[in-house]
């Protein structure tokens, strides 16, 4: 009797998850921005939405959880049940840098995540404002190297690689103070009214202040030239290989533990989201380039990335603080 008890509850626990996938999602999905609301990941989110909630009959709700450079989001969602009603969209700072800069980080990007997607990436632009008398990256290194600890460099918090950069930039070519903000409005602002002068960032994100001309845009960090502004050099061409290539951008991860076929029943639908020429469109006149990379690809760049950001930092002379 009791053997047959066993049988009947080991079927019915298969049973039940061979349906359990397909019968997702029943309800709305959460989604955590780890950032302060009407960032990037806002604008990320805003685009891929309509098209992935119609195909999925059911919606995003979308909850920004700002704070310790990231910690109390992702952390939250590395404690949530896996499933598939949790989720995070992730940014490169969530995944690959935080660690290696703040103590007590309560998640482990690579074991307490199933990843779904790398939804888009950026390259990281050099920008100065334009009150500061350089127009090319060996100028601005002639300037800080001339006046050490002159030049705040800005960031949308510790651990984000614009950070990261510029602690990396300072190591190398000449002290800039560090000044960090609650998100990346807030950053760009400062740059706008000459709070901060050097900043690395995204097209995304200092679009309004490069056509107010309030900003300079003096290289970028990236293969090639980038279509906005193809008269900027990249950081290679400037003669500065140590800065080359570096993008950001933002990634959906579910708590370990999430049925895989959940896992890619989301990435799928954001694949196709992604391919749709009007969503191309958005996310190139908001600076990002589509990427809906698998679960499988998107977990190797992850780890590829948290080994390249870890040595970027320990050049840099970081240290978990």
């Amino acid at each position: 009797m009791k053997l047959m008890w066993k049988i009947f509850a080991a079927a019915a626990m298969l049973f039940a998850a061979a349906t359990y996938g397909q019968n997702w999602p029943a309800k709305p999905i959460r989604v955590v921005i780890p950032s302060a609301a009407g960032g990037l990941g806002d604008v990320v989110m805003r685009t891929i939405a309509p098209a992935v909630e119609a195909k999925l009959g059911q919606r995003f709700l979308v909850e920004a959880k700002p704070g310790a450079g990231g910690d109390i989001g992702a952390s939250e969602i590395a404690r949530a049940a896996p499933d598939g009603y949790n989720v995070m969209l992730a940014p490169t700072a969530g995944y690959a840098v935080l660690p290696h800069v703040q103590k007590n980080v309560r998640y482990d990007p690579i074991k307490d995540f199933a990843p779904v997607t790398m939804v888009v990436d950026a390259p990281v632009l050099i920008l100065v404002n334009s009150e500061l008398p350089v127009r090319s990256l060996k100028e601005l290194t002639a300037y800080t190297r001339a006046n050490p600890g002159k030049l705040n460099v800005g960031s949308a918090g510790i651990g984000t690689p614009a950070h990261i950069l510029g602690e990396y930039y300072s190591k190398l070519y000449g002290a800039m103070v560090s000044i960090t903000y609650v998100g990346a409005p807030q950053v760009s602002l400062a740059l706008q009214t000459n709070q901060v002068q050097v900043l690395f960032a995204t097209l995304a994100g200092v679009r309004a202040q490069l056509a107010g001309g309030s900003a300079r845009l003096i290289a970028v960090q990236a293969r090639e030239r980038i279509v906005e502004h193809p008269d900027v050099p990249t950081a290679l061409e400037s003669g500065f290989p140590e800065l080359g290539e570096f993008s950001s951008g933002w990634g959906m991860v579910a708590p370990k533990g999430t049925d895989p076929r959940i896992v890619e029943r989301l990435w799928s639908e954001i694949r196709n989201a992604v391919a749709d020429p009007v969503v191309k469109k958005r996310f190139t006149e908001a600076g990002q380039i589509g990427v809906a990379s698998s679960p499988a690809e998107f977990g190797r760049f992850i780890r590829a990335e948290y080994e390249r950001w870890k040595k970027v930092c320990d050049r840099a002379g970081i240290t978990p603080q």
